[in-house]
């Protein structure tokens, strides 16, 4: 009798929990997203992407969207933001509107820059069919993740990462088991220039190919959504074919931070890609998590940043493009961060002690002139400028770099982001107040949110090229793709360190000039995962000699020879090391235009 009654008291005090419902709604998927932006740089610590006022200090459009609720009557309304730039209250500050009726609290100002959830108070609602608005009030990058609808009116969601995450998943009703999207022969994570020209160039050899960018543009920092022009020669290989994608990539030089969003070939890029019969492109999906077998990697997974949707991608072979060496790193495979030491590296440019120095992420912006004087808003919440120390120009170059080891700039990309933009705004609204003369008529009209990132992970291969082999020119066997950009470190700027420092936003450099060198093909794949190529910033260097491979025309013909090399392997049935110990001089013959006989 004991035991029944119990039982029956432990299912009527679990019957509440049963009767929650919990309606869970990720700003990302908003069907209308307004002037708001999708934000995704932060998804490795978030685990999800958020939606964001990007308006240069000017209220963006609402992003709006319709909820079904099952039932009508009263629910809670959580809100999962941040106030991004405490001051002691940030400029973020946005309000949730229902049916047309804002809830009359505003969000995005509490003074603490930590995301989580902020109790929006009960609505009550007379139709399931709610219709949801975010309205900015500023235009200075408020932000918010997710809101939360729930009839226990008791219930509060959910702020640490893990049982978040778990949280969100189970809501979004998103499984272990992911929508297929196929097998392939060879499967590019990331479509910056590398990884486009590592698609194209492998597809052209008649390999299947899955390209998978987590942005809605191809590019990376070479988009329209970061404006870093491309540089490094193409036309001094020792290979005449390698180049030829790049090429074809090349919009010209419309130099860093064009304020003409065109300039950057964006539509062009994406219908070379589409005009591949074997490259299927997926752009607004990010790579995530990866599958193995011991020290082969079988598939990876992929959510889209706007409808959260998951998909699965399978494939023989796998290049990580990312830049970050995402893939690498999920995968386990070997890689480096930060500078090596004297002691380890024998370069006379490497540091005294290894630590965790890299070089920063810009986000560039641009003014145009107008007809008329504007104002800016007062930025008191932004870093502070003055007649002694200010920036005068009218547009950013490279210049407006962060991160100089006193950031992560993985795991704290959006710090990285956001202070950038603290000093953008607040030199510019210094310039504006006190340099009327000569930006009263001038107007901000583009800054990035999208970081320009320069350093992180570089994946271990079978070799690391360094300072010497750079500087001396060296040609060593595999030598591949040809490359000519001096060692190019760049440090924070001295003056921007005196009245900044340890906020340094400002960078320096010394360009040391190197004889043009080859980079070896074992610098393309991974030491200790059988089947990961890699291209682009992520290969196998020294830090020093990162500061001469990292320029985008020379990761671009990276990429076309992982996409040759991926063709030996499958050819073959061999690994990426397989090509270079057994089928090296039929690389060799490929990048020389030649067409060699088939090897045994």
């Amino acid at each position: 009798m004991k035991k029944t009654l119990l039982a029956v008291c432990m299912i009527l005090s679990l019957l509440p929990a049963m009767a929650q419902n919990h309606v869970f709604v990720e700003t990302e998927s908003f069907e209308d997203k307004g002037g708001w932006v999708i934000d995704q740089q932060s998804f490795v610590v978030m685990h999800s992407s958020y939606l964001m006022a990007h308006g240069m200090g000017r209220p963006v459009k609402d992003a709006t969207t319709t909820v079904k609720l099952p039932k009508t009557g009263k629910y809670r309304m959580w809100v999962r933001t941040k106030d991004w730039a405490p001051f002691p209250k940030g400029p973020g500050k946005f309000q949730v509107v229902i049916d047309g009726k804002s809830t009359g609290q505003t969000f995005g100002e509490s003074g603490s820059d930590a995301w989580k959830w902020y109790d929006g108070g009960v609505i009550e609602t007379k139709s399931a069919d709610m219709k949801l608005a975010l309205k900015d009030l500023t235009g200075f990058n408020g932000r918010c993740d997710a809101l939360l609808f729930t009839d226990d009116l008791k219930f509060t969601p959910p702020n640490e990462l893990e049982p978040l995450t778990a949280f969100r998943r189970k809501l979004l009703n998103l499984t272990d088991k992911p929508q297929d999207a196929g097998r392939y022969d060879l499967v590019v994570v990331g479509g910056g220039i590398a990884g486009t020209c590592a698609a194209i160039s492998a597809a052209r050899m008649g390999l299947t190919v899955a390209l998978i960018q987590d942005r809605p543009v191809l590019g990376g920092n070479n988009s329209s959504e970061v404006r870093v022009h491309l540089m490094g020669d193409v036309d001094k290989n020792h290979y005449p074919k390698l180049g030829r994608i790049v090429r074809e990539m090349d919009n010209g030089d419309p130099g860093n931070g064009n304020p003409d969003a065109k300039e950057y070939g964006d539509a062009r890029k994406i219908a070379i890609v589409k005009a591949e019969k074997n490259i299927s492109l997926f752009l607004n999906t990010h790579v995530f998590k990866v599958e193995k077998e011991n020290d082969i990697i079988t598939a990876v997974v992929g959510r889209d940043i706007a409808t959260n949707q998951e998909r699965r991608f399978s494939g023989s072979f796998f290049s990580d493009c990312t830049g970050d060496g995402t893939v690498g790193f999920l995968s386990g495979a070997e890689f480096r961060m930060g500078r090596e030491s004297k002691a380890e590296t024998g370069e006379s440019l490497a540091a005294e002690k290894s630590d965790d120095f890299t070089l920063g992420t810009s986000n560039l912006w641009a003014s145009l002139d107008r007809d008329t004087v504007s104002s800016f808003p007062e930025t008191p919440w932004a870093m502070q400028f003055s007649d002694e120390y200010h920036i005068d120009e009218p547009k950013s170059d490279w210049q407006w770099e962060t991160g100089f080891g006193n950031f992560n700039t993985i795991t704290q990309a959006e710090q990285i982001r956001d202070h950038n933009l603290r000093a953008i705004y607040g030199n510019w609204s210094y310039l504006k107040k006190n340099k009327a003369a000569k930006y009263g008529k001038k107007e901000l009209a583009w800054v990035a949110y999208i970081g320009g990132k320069r350093e992180s992970r570089r994946i271990i291969g079978d070799y690391v090229l360094n300072q010497m082999d750079i500087q001396e020119g060296k040609f060593y066997p595999d030598g591949s793709v040809t490359a000519t950009w001096t060692i190019d470190l760049h440090f924070p700027d001295a003056k921007n360190s005196k009245y900044f420092e340890g906020q340094e936003f400002f960078a320096g450099t010394k360009h040391i000039k190197v004889a043009p060198y080859t980079i070896p093909y074992r610098c393309l794949y991974s030491k200790n995962i059988q089947n990961l190529f890699m291209a682009g910033r992520n290969i196998s260097t020294t830090h020093v000699a990162f500061g001469s491979t990292r320029v985008m025309r020379t990761c671009g013909m990276m990429g076309e020879v992982v996409g040759f090399a991926s063709y030996i392997a499958n050819k073959y049935k061999t690994s990426p090391r397989g090509v270079y110990k057994d089928h090296l001089p039929e690389l060799t013959g490929i990048l020389k235009g030649e067409t060699l006989a088939p090897q045994p």
